[in-house]
């Protein structure tokens, strides 16, 4: 799983922005999801799993800005 992530946080930033559009955004989720049990949060994975169940359509546009910005997806780990 830390190779997942480690992969996910060193890909190019336009492949970065190609995954934030709406429906490939799912990917971004997942890797919330990784990012939260590999640290053993409980908050953070309980928080991705509703994220990805409710959130899809708006948090397409926080992953763009934040990864157009900062280069990385905003989580709270």
């Amino acid at each position: 799983m830390n190779e997942l992530i480690k992969s996910m946080d060193n890909l190019p930033k336009l492949v970065k922005i190609i995954l934030a559009l709406p429906f490939l955004d799912i990917v971004w989720a997942v890797y919330r999801l990784c990012k939260s049990i590999s640290k053993n949060n409980a908050v953070g994975i309980i928080l991705a799993v509703v994220m990805l169940i409710l959130c899809p359509a708006i948090l397409w546009v926080v992953d763009l800005i934040t990864i157009i910005v900062m280069d990385k997806v905003l989580w709270i780990d």
